[in-house]
């Protein structure tokens, strides 16, 4: 059966690779995470008045972007709306509950769009689709649909080409009818180039849920390798992921992913040819945190090193025992990921020794010339056997004093 082959606009987005997710409004006043309202039953009186409260003097787009940047990240997601139902947007008389009433009186998603594309990134808009603030979310469905046109519009209109959509709660009303071509066709107009993604949620991971969606979601769940054969089109996928427990600020989440961590779920991404969307929860008024920043360094640190075929390697049925795979670039040449390598060194002070020694690899069928770690050009030793389409070499371990969690070994063939 024939694989349908992607649109450019899809295969520019698997080439972005890695993207920082922002979760910031109101609720981050509170630090206690994105569904604070809901989850506490804090009554909508009483949770609109922190608009008034809502400075944003912490908010500084110039700096997430070069944040972003260095990181390694092509795109940065910012929720424009989420379930609270503030607008980070002016929305131009549409509502009073956005950022031009509030004592901040700027327009957040403008800033945004202009340092990334200061820094040469792609600004994409998460957008609810459900809504705790707005009244006819429950009481007239068909109307509350036309306000949430009308407010994508103008994101569609006024911030120039942006990358895309991630739309996020048609799980909320699952029966409804989100009437999704009238939405979609409205981007398609406006926006031709966008992605257009429909987050399924933390149950549905991989579902595509409407003919227009160009890249599937699994939310905080390792992606899983697509079958696209007899897909009407090519879709990519996403993982969007948190360094914590919450997608919000949470001021007493004290529970973050390790360094390690993060850059293993980088790399479990690529294997598939998915993307990894990184989260990160700007403070009350908008300020980065500082751990989130030094997570983004390290990983900025490997991204440098190992950038190349991390953006351009594509998945192959290369196997291999445990978590290590191996990509393939257009220039022909292939890349092992290696995981839970050790550190060489003396048995006084080395105290993670393992993992060194022959790695076999099924599936190579081109006659190998060399492989090399790509950080530090060491030349290793392999075998080959082409009539079992085996590739082994022998994984050196990090000399002391280095560890990439994940290490790449470069694999040239004869041409």
């Amino acid at each position: 059966m024939a694989l349908p082959i992607p649109s450019e606009r899809v295969k520019a987005f698997e080439r972005k690779g890695f993207g920082m997710f922002i979760h910031w409004g109101l609720y981050s006043q509170l630090g206690q995470g994105e569904w604070a309202q809901f989850i506490a039953k804090i009554p909508m009186p009483e949770y609109e008045q922190l608009i008034h409260t809502f400075t944003a003097e912490d908010f500084d787009a110039k700096f997430i972007a070069r944040s972003a940047k260095e990181a390694g990240m092509k795109y940065i997601v910012l929720t424009a709306r989420h379930h609270e139902g503030f607008s980070l947007y002016d929305t131009r008389g549409l509502s009073t509950f956005d950022v031009m009433h509030s004592p901040a009186k700027r327009d957040l998603i403008a800033e945004f769009v202009g340092a990334c594309r200061a820094e040469g990134l792609t600004p994409f808009f998460y957008h609810t689709t459900k809504d705790w603030h707005h009244p006819d979310y429950h009481k007239n469905f068909d109307r509350y649909l036309d306000y949430l046109r009308a407010s994508v519009e103008i994101l569609c209109k006024h911030y120039g080409e942006i990358g895309g959509f991630w739309f996020d709660g048609n799980w909320n009303k699952p029966d409804a009818d989100w009437k999704e071509d009238e939405l979609y066709g409205m981007i398609r107009r406006y926006q031709p180039e966008a992605i257009i993604i429909n987050n399924t949620g933390v149950r549905q991971g991989g579902v595509i849920g409407h003919p227009e969606i160009d890249s599937v979601t699994y939310e905080r769940s390792n992606p899983k390798s697509m079958n696209r054969e007899g897909m009407p089109k090519y879709v990519a996928a996403e993982m969007c992921d948190t360094m914590s427990n919450h997608w919000g600020y949470g001021r007493a989440d004290f529970h973050y992913k390790s360094v390690t961590d993060l850059i293993e779920r980088l790399c479990d991404c690529r294997k598939v040819g998915a993307n990894y969307l990184l989260n990160v929860g700007p403070t009350a008024q908008g300020g980065f945190p500082k751990l989130d920043a030094a997570n983004l360094e390290m990983i900025g640190r490997w991204m440098k090193i190992h950038g190349e075929p991390f953006y351009s390697g594509k998945p192959t049925d290369i196997t291999c025992d445990g978590r290590h795979f191996m990509l393939k670039t257009d220039d022909g040449k292939f890349y092992a990921f290696i995981y839970h390598l050790r550190i060489r060194g003396h048995e006084d002070v080395t105290i993670m020794a393992g993992g060194i020694g022959p790695k076999t690899f099924v599936g190579v069928t081109q006659q190998v010339d060399s492989v090399r770690w790509l950080d530090n050009g060491e030349e290793l030793e392999f075998q080959q056997d082409l009539a079992e389409k085996k590739l082994t070499f022998k994984a050196t371990g990090y000399p002391y004093g280095m560890d990439f969690v994940v290490r790449i070994a470069e694999i040239t063939c004869r041409m």
